[in-house]
């Protein structure tokens, strides 16, 4: 049984979806430039890690913004809420790759092991402070003001 265009469009509407799409454009970007600075250039692997995921995160605040999430207001406080979350979850991420290199697990596999924590941490962190749905809270007028 085929899924009629209207399911399709509405799959499409949903944010995590969205996200995980995006999501994989960067983990392939974020994964190729973190195994060629460490294979072709011989960067070590936090600094090689460092370099993928600030390309990525370039590529990920305008897809995401954009796309995932139709942000329509200003960018730069989204911006700065955007790189709060993915501090943070960039933390939990190179915690468990420093944690599993440490622990014996292979740098290569290491990078993959971070990757659904951090995933899901920067997911959430986007849909609900970063970009939040319904409140515009950069374009609210201040109180008593209108």
């Amino acid at each position: 049984m085929k899924p009629r265009a209207d399911g399709w469009r509405q799959l499409l509407r949903h944010t995590a979806l969205k996200f995980a799409g995006v999501g994989m454009i960067n983990t392939l970007l974020c994964l190729s430039v973190i195994f060629g600075l460490k294979s072709l250039a011989g960067v070590g692997d936090l600094p090689a890690n460092i370099a993928g995921y600030l390309l990525g995160l370039a590529c990920s605040f305008v897809l995401n913004r954009r796309w995932t999430f139709a942000h329509t207001d200003r960018p730069l406080p989204a911006l700065l809420r955007f790189l709060l979350v993915f501090l943070g979850s960039y933390l939990l991420n190179i915690a468990v790759v420093l944690g599993s290199i440490h622990l014996g697990c292979n740098g290569y596999l290491a990078h993959i092991v971070g990757m659904p924590l951090y995933s899901v941490a920067f997911y959430f962190g986007c849909r609900y402070f970063v970009f939040p749905r319904g409140a515009s809270r950069d374009t609210e007028p201040a109180a008593g003001i209108s």
